[in-house]
C-alpha cells in the first residue's frame, strides 16, 4: 500500500492486506523481490504458453522458496471451476503470505472481487470499487460474474 513497497515495480501491483498482493506478470528480477518481501506462495491465474509468461516461472518461483499454484484462466473463457479451484486455493494458503498474479492483474482483480464477496461476505459495491481501480470488466467479464453472483448477490 506504501509507495516505497519494493513490490511496487511490478506491473498494476496492488496490496489488498498484510497477506494478501496481487499484479500483473513479474518478471525474474521482481520474482527474487518477492521472495525477499516474505511471500510465500505464488499463484498464477495467467497461461503458461502466453507470449508475456516467463519460460519456467513454476521452476523459477520454487527455486526461491515459494510454494506455485498455476490456475490457467482462459481470458475469452473464464469458467466456474477455474474460480472455485481459485477460492480452493486462497483457503489452502489463508495463513501465508500470497501473490496472485496473472498478465495483467485483471483476471486476479475479478477473481479477488468475486472472492471476497461470496467467501468473505464484502458487499458487491465495496468489493467492485477495489476491482475497478484496476479495470472495468468488459462483457465477457462481465457476463462471468454475474453468472457466479446470481445465487448470492446479483449485480
Amino acid at each position: 500500500m506504501s509507495a516505497t513497497d519494493p513490490l511496487a515495480e511490478i506491473y498494476n501491483y496492488r496490496r489488498l492486506s498484510d497477506a494478501i498482493a496481487t499484479a500483473g506478470q513479474p518478471t525474474i528480477e521482481q520474482f527474487r523481490t518477492v521472495a525477499q518481501q516474505g511471500i510465500e506462495v505464488a499463484i498464477n491465474l495467467g497461461l503458461a504458453n502466453a507470449d508475456y509468461a516467463l519460460p519456467d516461472e513454476r521452476g523459477l518461483v520454487q527455486s526461491l522458496g515459494l510454494v506455485y499454484e498455476h490456475i490457467p484462466v482462459e481470458w475469452e473463457q473464464p469458467k466456474v471451476e477455474d474460480f472455485e479451484q481459485f477460492a480452493t486455493c486462497m483457503h489452502r494458503y489463508e495463513h501465508q503470505q500470497r501473490l496472485v498474479h496473472c498478465a495483467a492483474n485483471k483476471r486476479v482483480s475479478t477473481f479477488m472481487a468475486l472472492y471476497r464477496i461470496l467467501e468473505e461476505g464484502w458487499p458487491v459495491e465495496t468489493a467492485m470499487g477495489e476491482l475497478e481501480a484496476i479495470w472495468h470488466p468488459n462483457l465477457i467479464w462481465q457476463n462471468f460474474m454475474a453468472q457466479m453472483l446470481q445465487n448470492d448477490n446479483p449485480l
